[in-house]
Formats: C-alpha cells, sequence, structure tokens
C-alpha cells in the first residue's frame, strides 16, 4: 500500500485532506435528503449531516398514534440510511484522490 508514497510530503498530504474535510462538511451541511413511509403519509428531511430538518405528518394519522409511530420510524432510518450512504460515497471520493485509499 505505501511502495510508492513519498513520505517527505505526508504533511501537505494531510493538510490537503483537512481542507477536502472542511469542505465536505460544508457541502453536507447544505444538502438535503428526503424520505417518505406509509404511501406519503410520513415525510422525513434531514440534511447532509444527519440532522433532521423537517417531519410532515398527514392529518389522518393523528388519530393512530401506533401507525404513527411506525411509519415515522421507518421514514427517519430511510432518511438516516440515505445520509450515511452519501457520506461513505464523498468520503471515498476524497480519499480515492489520495493514493487510492478506500474506508
Amino acid at each position: 500500500m505505501f511502495e510508492n508514497m513519498d513520505f517527505s510530503k505526508m504533511g501537505e498530504l494531510l493538510n490537503q485532506v483537512q481542507e477536502k474535510a472542511k469542505n465536505i462538511e460544508l457541502e453536507l451541511a447544505n444538502r438535503e435528503f428526503s424520505a417518505k413511509s406509509g404511501a406519503g403519509l410520513v415525510k422525513v428531511s434531514a440534511n447532509g449531516k444527519g440532522e433532521i430538518i423537517d417531519v410532515n405528518i398527514d392529518d389522518s394519522l393523528l388519530e393512530d398514534k401506533e401507525s404513527l409511530q411506525i411509519l415515522l420510524i421507518s421514514a427517519i432510518n430511510d432518511v438516516l440510511a440515505m445520509v450515511a450512504q452519501n457520506r461513505s460515497s464523498m468520503a471515498n471520493d476524497v480519499l480515492g484522490g489520495f493514493g487510492g485509499m478506500k474506508l
């Protein structure tokens, strides 16, 4: 893995990685992901950092607590899985530019 790596440039390489990581964090904060469950009765949105930023619940679910809970959990899990997949993909893209490293 390190056969062709020039260790004298390691500090420069680390600075580049840190700069790219900062840029990714800014980009993630501005991305938005949404997931629906129950044929759209529940919609949950999150930013790329994994913070839930919106929850939309159809009025028809307000009297059915159990269904609401199930659909809410499903939508939250789906949107967080999207965020995780996106973060992993972005990290692999960045690290791919530094000697082919993969997470």
